[in-house]
C-alpha cells in the first residue's frame, strides 16, 4: 500500500539541513499534544487499578467506562445513548484507520469523502480500503466550512467531517450540522464527524452531530456516527481513550470486527479514562489555559480567537520558507499547511501558505514563542 508520509516526517525532511538559533530556546509548535500534566486523580486511578492488569480486558470496554463515556455524552450534549449506540475505542486514530476498513472493504469501488485539510488517518484508511477519494476543501473563501456537492456526495459510501477542525479552527452550528445529517439521508451515505476538539471551546459551547440528529428528527441516529476523546480535554493522550457513538445497527457489526483486531485497552487505563470523563473541573482549567494562550495570539499576530481547540491557522505566504526561517533564525517549529492537505483534482492545495501553530504550552512560554513568530513575519 502506498502510505503517505505523515507530516513530521516531511517537515523532518524540511528542516533536517538547517541548524537552529542557540540564543534562543526551542519553542515546539507542531503537535497538538497538551504540554501539561495528567490530572493527579486520574493518576492515582491509574496506579489504584493496576492489579487489574492481570486480568484480560472486554473488546467491548468495562461496564465502568461505558457508562463515564455515556454520562460524559448525556451531561454534555443532552443526549441519552444506549449501550448499543456507543463502542470504547483505544483512542480515536485506530479506530479513523479501521472502521472504515470494516465499512468499505466489500463494497466495489468504494468511495469516502473527507474535509481538506485533514488528519492524515483519513487519508490511510482510503489507501488502505482502495477507496476512491473526493476532497471536501476547506479555504479562506468558503470561511474553511464544507461546502456541498450534491452530484459527488450521491456518490459516497463515507464522509468523514471534522468540526471543530483541525487544523483550520472552523467550527459548524446545530443547524449547519442538521443539513449534514440531512444529505446522509437523502444520499444514504454513512457521516462520522471527528469531534475530538469540542471540548476545547473558548466561549459557547460546541455542539455535536448526536445533538444535530436529534434536532432534525434523527432520533436513532441513522447512517449517523461521531468520535472523540480525552486526549486534549484531559491532557492524557497516553490513556488512548475514545468512542464512537450513534448508528447502533453498524455499531453492532463493527463491533463483531473489533473483536478480531485485537485492540481492547488494559483494565488499569479503562478505570482512569473512566474517572477522567466523569470529571469536569479538570476540563475547564485546560480551557481556560488555551483561551488564555489563543488571546496571546489574537493580541500579538492580530488573528481571531477561535471559537474551538488550540491552534492558529496563521497565512504567510510561502509557508515552507517561513517555516524555515522560524526555525533557523528563532528556533520556533511549526507545521506548514500544505503539509496537512492535498491538492484536489483541479491542483488546488487549500492548505498552501498557511502554517498551524499549536498553542499547547503554558502561556509564558505561549508568549515567548509567538513574539518570535511576530519578529520573522515582520522582518
Amino acid at each position: 500500500m502506498n502510505f503517505k508520509p505523515y507530516p513530521f516526517e516531511k517537515l523532518n525532511d524540511l528542516l533536517q539541513n538547517i541548524t537552529p538559533n542557540p540564543d534562543f530556546a526551542p519553542a515546539i509548535l507542531t503537535i497538538g499534544e497538551p504540554q501539561f500534566e495528567t490530572p493527579d486523580f486520574i493518576q492515582k486511578e491509574l496506579c489504584d487499578s493496576a492489579t487489574l492488569l492481570k486480568k484480560y480486558p472486554k473488546t467491548g470496554g468495562e461496564a465502568i467506562l461505558r457508562e463515564a463515556m455515556r454520562g460524559f455524552v448525556a451531561r454534555r450534549f443532552n443526549v441519552e445513548l444506549s449501550n448499543e449506540q456507543i463502542i470504547p475505542t483505544f483512542g480515536t486514530r485506530e479506530v479513523l484507520f479501521n472502521f472504515p476498513q470494516f465499512l468499505l472493504l466489500e463494497k466495489a469501488n468504494s468511495v469516502m469523502a473527507y474535509t481538506n485539510p485533514f488528519y492524515q488517518i483519513y487519508e490511510g484508511a482510503a489507501i488502505a480500503t482502495n477507496s476512491e477519494v473526493i476532497h471536501i476543501n476547506l479555504t479562506k473563501e468558503n470561511n474553511f466550512k464544507p461546502q456541498v456537492n450534491e452530484e459527488e456526495l450521491s456518490r459516497c459510501d463515507l464522509v468523514i467531517i471534522n468540526f471543530p477542525s483541525n487544523p483550520t479552527t472552523a467550527t459548524l452550528s446545530l443547524e449547519e450540522l442538521g443539513e449534514w445529517v440531512k444529505l446522509s439521508q437523502k444520499h444514504n451515505f454513512v457521516l462520522l464527524n471527528d469531534e475530538c476538539y469540542s471540548e476545547l471551546y473558548t466561549d459557547e459551547a460546541i455542539p455535536s452531530l448526536l445533538e444535530a440528529a436529534k434536532y432534525v428528527g434523527n432520533d436513532d441516529f441513522t447512517n449517523i456516527l461521531v468520535i472523540n476523546s480525552i486526549s486534549k480535554r484531559s491532557s492524557a493522550p497516553g490513556l488512548r481513550s475514545g468512542f464512537i457513538a450513534g448508528d447502533a445497527k453498524i455499531l453492532k457489526d463493527y463491533m463483531k470486527f473489533r473483536t478480531y483486531v485485537g485492540c481492547a485497552s488494559p483494565l488499569p487505563l479503562q478505570h482512569a479514562a473512566a474517572a477522567a470523563w466523569r470529571e469536569e473541573s479538570h476540563v475547564e482549567s485546560a480551557r481556560a489555559i488555551y483561551k488564555e494562550n489563543l488571546q496571546l495570539a489574537r493580541e500579538i499576530l492580530d488573528v481571531d480567537v477561535p471559537k474551538a481547540t488550540f491552534y492558529v491557522w496563521l497565512e504567510v505566504g510561502d509557508a515552507l520558507e517561513v517555516t524555515k526561517k522560524l526555525y533557523e533564525r528563532y528556533h520556533v517549529k511549526v507545521l506548514p499547511g500544505e503539509f496537512l492537505s492535498r491538492e484536489d483534482k483541479n491542483g488546488v492545495n487549500p492548505g498552501k501558505g498557511f502554517i498551524r501553530i499549536a498553542l499547547v504550552e503554558d502561556p509564558k512560554k505561549t508568549k515567548d514563542a509567538l513574539q518570535r513568530i511576530k519578529e520573522c513575519l515582520s522582518e
